[in-house]
């Protein structure tokens, strides 16, 4: 555990790079994702409640069930912090002084370069696994139940809702183009166990993944993203989504050029940690939700 989930949620940031990257995808699921920070200000947010009192004995619960490591929910955090963390092969940090109305990629570009294809799907099915995986840790199933996590899908909302979008649009849609599930789909059924295990996010989150071995837990990881393709081409072909859609309202704060395209999914992995941010207000909100019914 790095640190108190208190002190997680007080410091999340209220703008920045990450926050206008989600907040771009309202058009797809308008008004349903809040910014929301603050430990306190989420126990409010999410039980409505105003009696200090009762916030305390909230919070308190809610500390007290995350600290627990017999539930699941540091291990889902984890999941959600790794995976960003490995798709920042650069340094964010050389943004830190850039955020503003409107980041201009100019200069920076030299430092990223776009991830080959293969590489690109493997993540994103990897970004996948890590959702599913952190679903059931929090939820107290075991990891490997699809069924459940798919069926979940129809009732994401809020933050997970907007994690989701973001995965499709970000890491499928963006790299990979709008038949970012049917390439996917062909490069993972084609990748040997041997170029699996040479993805740093693979060997970060390996252990999580169902399967002994590593033919075992890339066929878990092709079984995941297949039972989820009906959900994300539905959320494509209901929004007419497209690149070309999401670039353009990406363009609202960072300054990019048509030539420079191939560059943006590499500018945002860097650049953002939309599952860690989303993760940890997801996580958030469930402990608040048992706490208050536990109390």
């Amino acid at each position: 555990m790095s640190k108190p989930i208190q002190q997680l949620v007080d410091e999340l940031p209220h703008h920045g790079l990450t926050v206008n990257a989600l907040q771009s995808l309202d058009f797809i699921a308008p008004s349903e994702w809040e910014n929301v920070v603050g430990f306190v200000n989420t126990i409010k947010t999410v039980t409505g409640e105003t009696d200090q009192d009762l916030i305390q004995q909230i919070g308190e619960r809610a500390i007290y069930l995350y600290n627990d490591r017999s539930q699941g929910y540091q291990r889902a955090l984890w999941l959600y912090e790794s995976v960003d963390n490995t798709d920042k092969a650069l340094g964010a940090a050389i943004l830190a002084n850039k955020v503003g109305e409107n980041i201009p990629l100019v200069g920076f570009l030299n430092k990223v370069t776009p991830k080959p294809e293969k590489s690109q799907a493997i993540d994103l099915c990897l970004k996948l696994v890590a959702e599913s995986t952190a679903f059931c840790h929090i939820n107290g199933i075991p990891p490997n139940s699809l069924g459940d996590f798919v069926s979940s899908l129809e009732e994401y909302s809020g933050e997970s809702l907007i994690r989701m979008i973001a995965l499709v649009c970000f890491d499928g849609l963006l790299p990979l183009g709008t038949d970012f599930i049917q390439q996917t789909l062909s490069w993972i059924s084609r990748i040997s166990p041997n170029e699996l295990e040479q993805s740093s996010t693979f060997q970060t989150i390996k252990d999580e993944i169902p399967g002994q071995g590593s033919a075992s837990k890339l066929s878990f990881i092709g079984e995941s993203f297949n039972s989820v393709k009906g959900w994300m081409n539905n959320l494509v072909v209901s929004h007419n989504l497209s690149p070309a859609k999401i670039t353009g309202h990406l363009q609202s704060f960072i300054d990019f050029s048509d030539d420079k395209l191939d560059y943006l999914p590499a500018f945002l992995d860097v650049a953002t940690n939309y599952y860690e941010h989303t993760g940890t207000q997801t996580i958030a909100r469930r402990l608040i939700e048992r706490a208050i019914a536990e109390i």
